[in-house]
C-alpha cells in the first residue's frame, strides 16, 4: 500500500516550462547538463528579480546530482522556492522535473535534478546591493 505523501512532488512555484528540441542536443544527441543549468540559472534570477525588485546574479550553485536523462520531446518544468533572503543575497531552491514523450500518464514528472542558487542583487553599476525590505 502507497501513502500518497510519500510520492514526490514539485516544491516550489513552476517559473519555467521548455520542449528539449533536437537542436539542443549534444554532438551525441543528447540534452547535455549544461543545457539544464543555463535554464535552472535563469528560473533562479527570475525569482529573485522578483525578491530583489530587480537585478541579480549567480554567485554560487550548491551540489547538484542528476537522477535521470532529459530525452528529445520531454517538457521540462523548472521549480523555484525562495529558501532564504539576507542583506544583499538570495537562495532559491531550484528543482528540474520532466515528462518524456509518449509518457501514459500526461500529468506524470520525473525529477532530473535539483541545487540551491545563491544569488545577489545588484545596483545599476553592478555593485551588490541590500535586498528591499518585504
Amino acid at each position: 500500500m502507497t501513502d500518497l505523501d510519500d510520492v514526490p512532488a514539485p516544491q516550489g512555484q513552476l517559473t519555467l516550462k521548455l520542449l528539449a528540441s533536437r537542436q539542443d542536443t549534444n554532438l551525441y544527441g543528447d540534452i547535455p547538463g549544461g543545457w539544464l543549468v543555463s535554464h535552472m540559472d535563469q528560473a533562479a534570477e527570475l525569482a529573485a528579480g522578483r525578491v530583489a525588485h530587480g537585478r541579480t546574479a549567480t554567485v554560487a550553485i550548491e551540489a547538484m546530482d542528476f537522477l535521470c536523462p532529459v530525452r528529445i520531446g520531454s517538457v521540462v518544468n523548472i521549480f523555484t522556492e525562495v529558501r532564504e533572503i539576507g542583506r544583499s543575497s538570495i537562495k532559491i531552491d531550484v528543482e528540474v522535473w520532466s515528462r518524456p514523450p509518449q509518457e501514459r500518464d500526461p500529468d506524470e514528472l520525473h525529477k532530473v535534478t535539483e541545487a540551491r542558487f545563491v544569488m545577489v542583487a545588484l545596483d545599476d553599476n553592478g555593485r551588490i546591493r541590500a535586498v528591499p525590505e518585504a
